[in-house]
């Protein structure tokens, strides 16, 4: 790859290539799209760039430790291929990403890494495991300068100063291109099931999720899915672990929360089946014109924000991580934005990021909540020391770029 002969679609294949890319486009301060599959091109504002970085062709896994519980991969390799190669010695990314193509009209099974730490979503074990920046150990990448830089390395110990591997963890590509990436992989559970109960109101599914997230049954993931379409409401609860401690647990479970009924136990395929489908809001894929949004906040008042948007227009919503998070469909096709951010502001605050909407409703509305002044001057000044030319990027989690 050359710099006096780049496409409007750049493939490269190393680093070198990245490299010679990105000191191009910031020495003609020339915008470009960071893509890997391009799953989630159409999540955050829509951009006005003359150049895609595709960065597909950078795959492979390059060092695997299995006894080490480290992996190193290129950026753009896909998240099913880390997935096999882990599952063939029982280990996981324990975070579980999402795999949210499908909600956005996409095939499955095509996310990269690359885009699964830019965006650091984490799935149902949340709350137990942390997100990909508790998980990141190093990186290697690119800065909008045109400046090659190393952060973290292979073991978690490894930080000294400024933890950049971090710092560009969810940064959606405005910061660097990220060429190689380290991540810690833990050991997979032996098994794992689902304690559930039916007929839960929204107050007292949060009310059993806190019983149980706070009790020593070592709970890993609390959802709650409202009755919707003739179907009963689920208040769902996984215990994971080695077969005759998860057994003991989910019985001390069942006994602890009987005020709520009897409890139905799924067996591990299903209780994977569950959460799986909850990691990747299976209840909201197909209508791709219906907004979708993820709201983030104080697990006892999801139920409340939810109640308070319901009251004004019609939607349809699942809580996960105790009901920390809200992922939510507005029946009517409008993101309203005022609307669901007003009602999250109201009640104990959190975040509302529009996941899902066509280009129009994101270009007219504030995809990612918008930061408090001094939060929004740091990230402000943050990018500009990384990309002084607003060449990656620009504009996908901000009107600033």
């Amino acid at each position: 790859m050359t710099t006096d002969t780049m496409d409007a679609d750049l493939h490269p294949k190393t680093a070198e290539d990245v490299l010679a890319a990105v000191q191009w486009a910031a020495g003609e301060q020339i915008p470009m799209e960071i893509i890997g599959q391009g799953t989630k091109r159409a999540m955050g504002r829509p951009m006005q760039t003359a150049h895609t970085l595709e960065l597909s062709g950078m795959s492979g896994v390059t060092l695997f430790e299995p006894e080490e519980l480290v992996m190193t991969a290129k950026a753009g390799t896909p998240l099913a291929e880390i997935h096999a190669l882990l599952a063939k010695h029982d280990q996981e990314l324990q975070f579980e990403p999402a795999d949210l193509g499908p909600l956005l009209g996409n095939a499955t099974g095509q996310g990269t890494l690359g885009g699964m730490v830019n965006t650091n979503f984490a799935g149902p074990r949340r709350l137990k495991a942390g997100s990909a920046r508790d998980h990141i150990l190093g990186i290697a990448a690119v800065s909008g300068r045109g400046e090659v830089f190393k952060s973290g390395g292979r073991v978690v110990k490894n930080v000294t100063g400024y933890d950049l591997s971090k710092g560009v963890t969810g940064a959606w590509g405005t910061l660097a291109v990220l060429t190689d990436i380290t991540m810690k992989v833990l050991p997979r559970a032996e098994t794992e099931k689902t304690v559930a109960f039916e007929g839960l109101s929204d107050a007292d599914a949060s009310s059993a999720m806190a019983t149980a997230m706070g009790s020593d049954c070592e709970v890993s993931s609390a959802a709650h899915m409202p009755a919707h379409g003739g179907e009963p409401a689920r208040t769902l609860l996984r215990v994971e672990g080695f077969e005759a401690s998860v057994a003991y647990r989910v019985e001390k479970l069942a006994k602890l929360l009987a005020v709520h009924g009897n409890a139905d136990i799924s067996d591990v395929d299903a209780s994977r089946k569950i959460w799986a489908d909850l990691r990747d809001v299976a209840p909201f894929i197909g209508d791709t014109s219906l907004p979708v949004w993820r709201i983030s906040c104080t697990p006892s008042h999801g139920h409340v924000i939810a109640a308070a948007i319901a009251n004004e227009t019609s939607i349809s919503c699942f809580y996960d991580w105790q009901g920390g998070l809200i992922w939510m469909q507005m029946e009517d096709g409008e993101p309203m934005a005022d609307l669901v951010r007003g009602a999250v502001n109201t009640n104990g605050g959190g975040h509302a990021t529009l996941i899902r909407a066509t280009a129009e409703q994101r270009l007219a509305t504030p995809v990612f909540h918008p930061q408090p002044g001094p939060l929004a001057a740091l990230s402000r000044r943050y990018r500009e020391n990384f990309d002084p030319h607003g060449v990656l990027n620009p504009g996908r989690i901000s009107v600033e770029g």
